[in-house]
């Protein structure tokens, strides 16, 4: 399949930093809204979700270039953490998967994906009960049971699942993303006139990005999108001890996670 250049991977960021030096890539200032410039395209232009984005996270910041950009296929990656075919060089920004490489992949796929995240001694519903507040996952099941039940099925499946396609990155083909986009959003929407926010503490907040981050599976399964998954790399250090200890404190102490690692 031929695939042509019109491929956009929007860069979500808050903060100035080192971004692809490939012309696939925009770097999106999220939450731009009353925040000072970047320098970067701001989420808070044309038809723009910017000011959730303390909730949403980097979802305004696909929200806007799913409702702005002109695109064939659209991805989206983050200012520290982003797709990579192979390590290359020690200058990580060089192993950066670039457009070449992209349309390569996509010849034979619709969606790319991060490698799957495994959980090994937990399935995903337990996770995300141990270390975040769960009664908004409960909400979003009651949702998709009244809005869209032939997803409810997939959707139970956390209950058996220890794996997953995490973090919000992906780059999908138009036809997909559109509908995609139109079903999460739609789901997140009503999530948030059902959830009293007043319980939660600004990073319990955020729990419509994470929430998403577990729909993404749901959406490919229930329609057999096919996807081929890469590795990602992160470009700063990853406190792996941190991201251990608070992992047995929330599943054996029952403390909640506090803070991202």
């Amino acid at each position: 399949m031929k695939v042509n250049d019109n491929i956009k991977v929007i860069v979500a960021t808050h903060k100035k930093y080192e971004m692809p030096n490939d012309k696939m890539y925009i770097p999106i200032h999220v939450g731009s809204e009353g925040k000072k410039e970047l320098g970067y395209v701001k989420d808070n232009t044309g038809d723009n979700i910017s000011d959730k984005n303390s909730y949403f996270c980097e979802l305004t910041g696909l929200y806007w270039a799913w409702k702005n950009l002109d695109f064939d296929y659209l991805g989206l990656v983050h200012y520290r953490r982003h797709f990579c075919l192979k390590k290359k060089s020690k200058n990580k920004f060089c192993n950066v998967m670039n457009l070449e490489e992209t349309k390569e992949l996509l010849k034979n796929t619709d969606v790319i994906l991060p490698k799957k995240r495994n959980y090994f001694i937990e399935n995903l519903y337990s996770h995300y009960d141990h270390t975040m507040y769960v009664e908004p996952l409960d909400m979003t099941r009651k949702i998709i049971e009244e809005i869209y039940p032939e997803y409810l099925e997939y959707f139970d499946r956390l209950h058996k699942r220890t794996s997953a396609h995490m973090f919000n990155m992906f780059v999908m083909k138009k036809e997909i993303c559109d509908d995609y986009c139109e079903w999460l959003f739609n789901i997140l929407f009503k999530l948030e006139k059902r959830v009293d926010m007043s319980k939660y503490n600004s990073f319990h907040s955020r729990f419509y990005g994470r929430i998403s981050e577990l729909l993404l599976d749901v959406y490919l399964q229930k329609n057999n999108i096919s996807y081929k998954e890469v590795g990602f790399i992160y470009m700063e250090k990853i406190n792996k001890m941190a991201k251990v200890k608070g992992f047995l404190n929330a599943k054996f102490r029952g403390k909640k996670y506090g803070k991202s690692f």
